[in-house]
């Protein structure tokens, strides 16, 4: 049973992913959304995932932004505390941005600086999986 609970939360994020973010496909992303870097002690660039923004108001869960090295948006990420998935938490009318979904990763994190709990990363890719593999 525990091994569903990430794939029922990524249906739950597609079906619930309005109203739509009017992210820009290269940076930078609208004013509200900050550079993760500037507001906790993480690199710049993190390699796998990019270059992180995210609106602070939406802390923990998100979306974040990242882009590739050359500015374009790759994917929206999401990070879900287990301890709210746990609790049975619902997350309704995330934003995302308004592109095509490649793929969708889940991906378990202990935890790092800005989300220190145990979570977990929803990520939904807007390019191939070569292409994400490239964000290195």
């Amino acid at each position: 049973m525990r091994k569903l609970i990430p794939y029922a939360l990524a249906a739950t994020l597609l079906a619930t992913v309005t109203p739509a973010l009017h992210a820009q496909m290269v940076e930078p992303p609208p004013a509200n959304f900050k550079k993760v870097s500037t507001l906790v002690q993480l690199p710049d660039f993190l390699p796998g995932i990019g270059r992180l923004y995210v609106d602070p108001s939406t802390l923990p869960v998100g979306p974040f932004l990242a882009y590739d090295r050359q500015g374009h948006l790759v994917s929206s990420i999401y990070m879900v505390p287990l301890d709210s998935m746990n609790a049975h938490a619902n997350w309704n009318n995330l934003g995302v941005a308004q592109e095509k979904v490649d793929h969708v990763d889940i991906v378990f994190n202990a935890g790092h600086p800005g989300v220190a709990m145990p979570h977990y990363h929803v990520v939904l890719w807007y390019v191939s999986r070569e292409q994400a593999g490239r964000v290195q």
